[in-house]
């Protein structure tokens, strides 16, 4: 069926649609009250936006989808379920979001711990966050660490081998629950206070610290009192100089810039009268959507599985301008991830109104600065790039550089990596990585020029395939200007017998020894030394490096799985459950060699009669 098709035989209800492009891959995802108009006004040149983003998506799609729902909330819910599943290129979306920080608390434990980490899926642990800065993140941990003393030892368990407190304990940081100096109730209510302090709870913190300094004071146990008064001073500290004078309550006040297909989305969390943190998030907004689309796509995802989502969100005025029944549908998926009311609105006066004009105005700050810090590193990628070229008398500038390196321990699991720059920075998605399979023995020579070979025949069997082709890896389609050699001269020989229908094409070859950061030309007798503080020089050392690195690490995932490897692996009617039975019963492979036909068919969770199709092949050969 056509793509026109497609389209014509939408629904006319509310729904999500999906954009695909010719391989299949999600690249847009929509909602909408009536689907079919929705997606007939991106394709119509009277309503569609005009940006090159938007142009861009139209020209790709190829086939359309749509889940109808039964309301906008239900839509809302699906669109952002899809985005996250997919990650669809022309979505607003926050960049490298999965690496944002969070300060994770282990309710799970008997003993919870409170640490920094960039995951958010484990079942009993409460998660705070997204944040911005993780310097910031560490900082909050630290002074939680002292007014609160919780543990800072790893695992479920607190405690060391030795049995006695660590250090923490001797500097007034931990409390010492592994030897039993508190007990699990009273570490649990620091914990809660730990978690009131994340949650916003300012308040109720400050008043319980001097509540306790004041009941240690009137039993006269002054150390105690003591400890207490300096926990309440570095909170209140911490309070006094972010104190919002008449913003009295909590709420966030949230804010976008746009710059084309880049934006800012700025968040002022206001607890109890606090300014208690500023969130900064750089966002991609590849089709150009407008501010209230940006702002509805950031709320959204900002606040999805929040802990801490405040009964009260102040935004510009712009995502007001949408249609109301988005305006409600957005605080009704909020509302029900909280669990409780949350009200969306404009600040029109008053110290919500200044904080709301403050953040727009850090929002165009953000942008400015990204867009010139953006400009400064890519001018000094420029200017690295032009000297890499006059220092190596190469015609045009190397634009995509591919790096090779073998890695093996003693001749065994032998592999190469290829990593590949484009236009002075890592392209993750062309690295490709090779298992030598000619080579025998440590042989580095024979096994770059077999990795380079198959390299060379990769690029000639797709130099015919037209680009678009679902089959066609644009990595090795992809004719490169440099191809570095992780080694000396004698590598760069190996590699330089490989590259012949590459070199013919104008592409350059060098390589550089670790020993002294040596550059090995291929008509040059003498080694090229460039200053070791230049940029051409630095980033060569980092697309060698980065090669090393790659092929290091799929030496040991190779080495590993075939340390783990064992003679179950492979017998038919044995999967890892059978397996894992077996090794538990009998407690090695070899004592599963040395039983009979009667014990393999007594093992708990190994049917009988896979027991003794087990023990025929096991003795096949006797």
């Amino acid at each position: 069926m056509s793509f026109a098709d497609q389209r014509r035989q939408l629904p006319d209800q509310p729904g999500v649609y999906l954009f695909r492009d010719e391989r299949g891959r999600v690249i847009y995802v929509g909602k909408a009250k009536s689907v079919r108009k929705r997606v007939a006004s991106h394709f119509s040149k009277a309503s569609s936006p005009s940006s090159p983003g938007h142009e861009e998506m139209v020209a790709q799609a190829r086939h359309v989808e749509c889940v109808v729902v039964g309301s906008e909330t239900e839509a809302l819910l699906a669109e952002q379920s899809f985005i996250k599943q997919y990650r669809p290129r022309f979505n607003v979306k926050l960049r490298d979001d999965k690496s944002y920080p969070y300060i994770a608390v282990s309710l799970d434990e008997d003993f919870p711990r409170v640490y920094f980490t960039r995951e958010k899926h484990r079942e009993g642990r409460a998660y705070f966050g997204p944040y911005s800065n993780a310097k910031r993140v560490r900082g909050t941990l630290d002074l939680l660490g002292k007014v609160f003393m919780f543990r800072t030892c790893d695992g479920a368990v607190p405690g060391r081998r030795s049995g006695s407190p660590c250090l923490d304990y001797h500097i007034k940081r931990c409390e010492a629950p592994c030897v039993g100096y508190i007990s699990r109730e009273q570490y649990r209510k620091s914990i809660d206070a730990v978690v009131d302090f994340l949650s916003g709870r300012l308040q109720a913190v400050e008043s319980d610290l001097r509540e306790k300094m004041e009941a240690a004071a009137a039993v006269e146990d002054f150390e105690q009192a003591t400890l207490e008064r300096n926990r309440l001073r570095a909170v209140r500290s911490l309070l006094e100089h972010q104190r919002v004078v008449g913003a009295a309550g909590t709420f966030d006040v949230v804010a976008v810039a746009l710059d084309g297909v880049d934006a800012n989305a700025q968040v002022f969390q206001v607890r109890d009268g606090v300014l208690s943190d500023r969130q900064s998030f750089f966002l991609c907004n590849e089709v150009e959507r407008t501010p209230g689309e940006v702002i509805e796509e950031f709320l959204l995802q900002y606040y999805a599985g929040s802990a801490a989502i405040p009964p009260k969100i102040i935004v510009q005025r712009a995502l007001l301008q949408r249609e109301q029944g988005e305006q409600d549908a957005i605080a009704e998926v909020l509302s029900a991830r909280r669990r409780a009311p949350v009200q969306i609105r404009a600040a029109e006066r008053g110290e919500k109104r200044k904080i709301s004009e403050l953040a727009e105005r850090n929002a165009v700050l953000a942008l400015d600065a990204e867009r010139l810090r953006l400009q400064r590193r890519r001018q000094s990628r420029i200017e690295a790039l032009e000297g890499l070229r006059q220092a190596l008398g190469i015609a045009a500038l190397p634009l995509r550089i591919e790096c090779f390196d073998v890695s093996n321990l003693g001749g065994t699991h032998t592999v190469a990596s290829m990593v590949v720059f484009e236009n002075g920075t890592a392209k993750k998605a062309d690295y490709r990585r090779f298992t030598i399979r000619t080579v025998e023995g440590s042989d580095d020579y024979a096994s770059l020029e077999e990795a380079l070979r198959r390299r060379v025949a990769k690029w000639q069997q797709l130099a015919s395939v037209p680009p678009h082709e679902t089959a066609c890896d644009s990595s090795f389609a992809t004719l490169p200007s440099l191809i570095v050699i992780d080694g000396g001269k004698g590598q760069l020989t190996a590699a330089l017998r490989a590259l012949g229908p590459l070199l013919d094409r104008g592409v350059a070859a060098i390589a550089l020894a670790k020993r002294i950061e040596e550059v090995f030309l291929p008509d040059r007798r003498e080694p090229l030394l460039l200053d070791e503080r230049s940029a051409p020089l630095q980033l060569l050392q980092r697309v060698r490096d980065e090669a090393h690195r790659f092929a290091l690490a799929h030496h040991r995932v190779r080495r590993d799985r075939a340390m783990s490897a064992s003679l179950l692996d492979g017998l038919p009617g044995v999967g890892p459950a059978r397996k894992r039975a077996l090794l538990f019963h009998f407690g090695s492979p070899e004592a599963i060699l040395e039983a009979s036909r009667e014990e393999l068919q007594a093992v708990p969770g190994v049917p009988p009669k896979v027991g003794r199709s087990l023990h025929a092949l096991l003795h096949k050969t006797g």
